[in-house]
């Protein structure tokens, strides 16, 4: 049984959602592996027609456990080692994309770095009004695993918001097509079912088809090899040791995480 994820099969739509809650639903190597099961058994499923990635608690997700043993898994202080962390997240947030069905995103509260791409790789997502987005790795010197931004939203915007690690909110995310619709709070469940409901009403056949042309036809456009460039590039990032990233550590080290996450954020305050 999984501890870091629920899944619930109804109505041709298999509602998996994230459940560490504690932990913002950050993307422990547990999770990792739990969701990735999760997405290849609905996926071989012929019951199933449409995925739902939510999550229990107000946040959907923190991004990837800093407190998982990362360096001892990757031994992160060579470029190799660096590169091979980030193939292992490449191919896990690839999860939704790689799914022939499609999956649907339901997203509130803080949904960053890692679990940003997590959702941006979905095909559709819905966000509640309060939901904030964000990739802030750069902050810390290294490296999103996935790229996907700017495939979503556009060289220009993309390079101002990876460039700085800012935030936006849900009416800009919006705007600028990183998600599909903004409801209220409270409407968010009933709102992303209504639509999976709905999709759920098409052939099997006919949500896998389209899937695959749209996929295919961005990963001819170059999609995929670009996002291979990514890891190559952003190896060379995570193993270098920036004055920011070092200092970031000492602070971890010395007074934990979250101090260490005060610090930083606290040079980007006007």
């Amino acid at each position: 049984m999984p501890t870091t994820i629920e899944i619930e099969n109804k109505n041709r739509i298999c509602h998996i959602r994230l459940n560490r809650v504690k932990q913002m639903n950050s993307l422990s190597f547990e999770l990792m592996d739990e969701l990735s099961a999760a997405l290849r058994e609905a996926d071989a499923d012929d019951a199933i027609r449409v995925v739902v990635l939510g999550h229990n608690g107000a946040h959907f997700g923190a991004g990837y456990d800093l407190k998982d043993d990362w360096a001892g898994r990757f031994d992160l202080d060579t470029a190799i080692g660096a590169r091979t962390m980030l193939r292992a997240c490449l191919e896990f947030e690839f999860g939704p994309w790689d799914c022939s069905k499609p999956v649907i995103a339901m997203v509130r509260g803080y949904c960053l770095a890692g679990s940003c791409e997590l959702a941006m790789m979905c095909c559709v997502t819905f966000a509640s009004e309060t939901a904030m987005f964000g990739e802030p790795e750069i902050r810390h010197s290294t490296s999103p695993p996935v790229v996907v931004m700017p495939w979503l939203i556009g060289l220009k915007k993309a390079r101002e918001l990876l460039y700085t690690g800012e935030l936006i909110d849900a009416p800009e995310a919006h705007r600028l097509g990183m998600v599909n619709h903004v409801v209220a709070d409270g409407e968010l469940e009933a709102a992303t079912l209504k639509y999976a409901r709905r999709a759920a009403q098409i052939s099997l056949v006919g949500l896998q088809t389209t899937k695959a042309s749209i996929n295919r036809g961005a990963e001819i456009a170059g999609f995929r090899a670009a996002v291979d460039y990514g890891v190559e590039t952003g190896a060379i990032l995570d193993a270098t040791p920036t004055e920011a990233h070092t200092k970031f550590l000492e602070i971890a080290q010395k007074d934990g995480l979250k101090a260490a996450v005060r610090w930083r954020e606290s040079q980007f305050e006007d």
